[in-house]
């Protein structure tokens, strides 16, 4: 999954009540990767998706 993705999942499992406080996803599995994300819900109901980034490439565009 990626972070967008488990920001969305994270407000379903809160909304429903299968999940409260925090959690710990795995993220990159299939990718041979071993990424953990935490997700969270604030006192406002906010979700919100942290972890560790890597940049895989960058650009630029110009106009």
């Amino acid at each position: 999954m990626t972070g967008s993705l488990n920001a969305s999942v994270g407000q379903w499992l809160f909304a429903s009540g299968r999940a409260s406080g925090s959690y710990i996803a795995a993220q990159g599995t299939k990718l041979g990767r071993k990424g953990r994300i935490h997700v969270s819900q604030d006192e406002t109901g906010k979700v919100w998706v942290a972890g560790a980034t890597r940049m895989l490439f960058a650009g630029r565009t110009t106009g």
